[in-house]
């Protein structure tokens, strides 16, 4: 193993003025890279870099900030790498002191690099996210004592799930495959699917559901045909790719499953999403995997996020997400205020305190109504975030996809707080001059 490349800005150049000269100190930016610990990711994830293999490495903060600056921001990956082309604070954020311009990376190392990380890398971020808002004073130790869980689902990139949809596709991807491998099926049914498709379509929109249900059993006989056919004639080709195989296990999963199956197949290419019931009066179903979260009390810093699969019982999942808060934090948590639906959760090392208690003291009441401010929370990480549509693929996107839409909340929260000290700052700063004092009589 060798160390990577690291960002050589002691040299100074010629013909070109630095960055650190240009920029405005006071943006909360370029505060932000200066209390960030960039050397603890270098340190962290230098072991993910060998020699002499692959394309030659770029700097580990140059790849962190991009994560930072995407999940901040709510951007893909592609737009991302161009923004940061454009954007000179962005670039100082990753540690360049010139002005570059041409793309850092290939969008696709960002998916690379997510890979390599894993959920346990990407956690280090987290973690350092919350080292920071304690060293920039944005929150107190003793804040990170005092949380609030509760959990959220974190919608998969795909569209709504419909019978027919999901048939015709499944039939549609059967026939490509058995071509690619050289099977001549008897019939491919691609014009009769089509029709009972539309038709199934139209009679659902006219709310004919006894018509639209005979052409949704057309498209299953389909499906159950071809999926037979090559079944027959998979034993005559020797190599039958996995590619294959899977898509065969899928389609005999999607032909068998009815109204009342468990553990049902949403889509084909995200076999892993679940239908989790919501209870909304606008939106009752959402298609993708829970998200457990812990944040302060007070500021509302995100402590944990997990992505937890089988949509368990909320109240299983407490003592989870109190113990992950208190690994990223390094402090043990004493109280949690929870919702109803954490009933039985039977955690018994911290007091938690649920909605509508009886016989609590006039200041845990008053704590108690604050239980309500991790929603907005939740919703600044669905809208300004990315926890509001997962494009990451598997069960490993969607924990990383969760705990970076974290990392990225605490970063917004740190640019807003720096943003309003240094506000406050010049405020104080300017009613010294016009009152002829120093501004070290005033008590900032």
């Amino acid at each position: 193993m060798s160390a990577p490349t690291k960002i050589d800005d002691r040299q100074g150049l010629l013909f070109k003025s630095r960055l650190s000269v240009q920029l405005n100190p006071k943006h909360p930016l370029y505060q932000l890279s200066q209390v960030i610990d960039w050397s603890e990711f270098e340190r962290a994830f230098g072991k993910f870099y060998t020699t002499k293999v692959g394309h030659p490495p770029k700097p580990i903060r140059l790849m962190v900030g991009l994560l930072m600056l995407q999940h901040m921001e709510g951007l893909s990956d592609e737009r991302v790498v161009e923004l940061w082309c454009e954007n000179p604070y962005w670039q100082f954020f990753c540690g360049f002191d010139y002005l570059q311009w041409e793309m850092p990376i290939h969008p696709s190392s960002l998916t690379r690099w997510r890979k390599r990380l894993s959920a346990e890398g990407v956690e280090k971020i987290l973690a350092s996210t919350i080292k920071t808002a304690v060293s920039t004073g944005h929150t107190q130790q003793e804040d990170l004592q005092v949380v609030i869980c509760d959990t959220t689902v974190q919608e998969k990139a795909i569209e709504h799930p419909t019978d027919s949809n999901l048939l015709y596709k499944a039939r549609e991807s059967l026939v490509k495959l058995a071509k690619d491998h050289g099977i001549t099926l008897r019939q491919s049914y691609t014009r009769l699917a089509e029709q009972a498709l539309h038709q199934a379509a139209r009679y659902g929109h006219a709310k004919q559901y006894k018509r639209m249900q005979k052409q949704i059993k057309k498209l299953r006989c389909y499906l159950g045909r071809v999926m037979r056919d090559i079944e027959r004639k998979a034993p005559e080709i020797a190599n039958l790719s996995p590619k294959l195989q899977d898509m065969l296990d899928k389609a005999h999963r999607l032909w068998s499953q009815t109204r009342t199956s468990k553990n049902k197949l949403y889509s084909l290419h995200a076999p892993e999403v679940e239908c989790i019931s919501k209870g909304k009066a606008y939106k009752p179903y959402e298609f993708g995997c829970k998200v457990a979260l812990t944040i302060t009390h007070k500021q509302g810093l995100a402590l944990s996020s997990q992505a937890l699969a089988g949509n368990p019982y909320d109240g299983h999942t407490l003592q989870g997400s109190l113990n992950n808060a208190e690994k990223l934090s390094g402090t043990a948590i004493t109280r949690s205020f929870v919702d109803l639906g954490y009933k039985g959760h039977g955690v018994t090392e911290t007091q938690v305190i649920l909605s509508r208690q009886k016989g609590l003291t006039r200041s845990l009441k008053k704590a108690l109504k604050r239980r309500n401010a991790i929603e907005p929370h939740i919703g600044h990480m669905k809208n300004d975030g990315k926890l509001g549509r997962n494009w990451l693929k598997g069960h490993l996107g969607d924990q990383l996809n969760a705990i970076l839409c974290a990392a990225g909340h605490n970063l917004r929260l740190l640019r807003a707080y720096l943003k309003l000290l240094f506000a406050l700052i010049r405020t104080w700063i300017t009613t010294a001059l016009n009152a002829n004092l120093s501004p070290q009589t005033l008590k900032i």
